[in-house]
């Protein structure tokens, strides 16, 4: 057999590098087919998808009866704040007294007032109206009509003299807190005041 010559053998090694040359051309010139996101999952849909638009809660009426105790409640205090106002100027010509209050009430109211004034006496301070709530409430009658209970404080209450500025000192052993039983009744001009009772009970 022949020997191959050095002629030979460099022929052959140029050909193995060209062939692994063409192999490597091949594999980076052919086309990496372009990566697909993956599929959405159907968990990762549907969390994906808008949640459908919750109602707010309506808010309830108020209730018609609730509604008209808060009413009266109001106008008792109001009703006291108009007498603190008629002891201090000794009438209730100035003051809105006849809006909160009517009949045998208003009359009583008054003539107490004036009574005091006359005597060179006036009522100077505060009316504290506590716990005062509906115990009675007649919307179907042909006044309607309801019955309150207070707690009267009168505690910051004083009687002056008119010419001196000085108070009156009163009996110690009398109430300065006690209850009140107040009836109201719907005149056509609104609810008014038309008997407000004193009760010989602590409160």
């Amino acid at each position: 057999m022949e020997k191959p010559t050095s002629t030979t053998l460099s022929r052959s090694a140029v050909a193995v590098v060209l062939a692994g040359s063409f192999l490597l051309t091949a594999c980076s010139t052919e086309e990496t087919p372009e990566a697909k996101p993956p599929a959405p999952s159907s968990s990762a849909a549907t969390s994906a998808a808008p949640s459908p638009t919750t109602e707010a809660p309506t808010t309830p009426a108020p209730d018609p009866t609730e509604q008209t105790k808060t009413e009266l409640i109001e106008l008792y205090r109001g009703y006291w704040v108009e007498m603190e106002k008629a002891y201090v100027a000794g009438s209730t010509k100035e003051t809105r007294l006849a809006d909160y209050a009517a009949a045998l009430t208003l009359a009583k109211a008054e003539k107490s007032v004036t009574r005091q004034s006359s005597a060179g006496r006036i009522m100077t301070g505060k009316v504290g109206v506590n716990d005062t709530t509906v115990t009675k409430l007649e919307l179907d009658r042909k006044v309607p009509s309801a019955t309150l209970s207070s707690c009267l404080d009168i505690s910051q209450w004083e009687l002056v003299d008119k010419a001196t500025k000085k108070e009156v000192k009163l009996p110690s052993e009398r109430l300065t807190r006690y209850v009140v039983v107040t009836t109201v009744e719907k005149w056509p001009q609104g609810w008014r005041v038309v008997i407000d009772d004193p009760q010989e009970q602590a409160c």
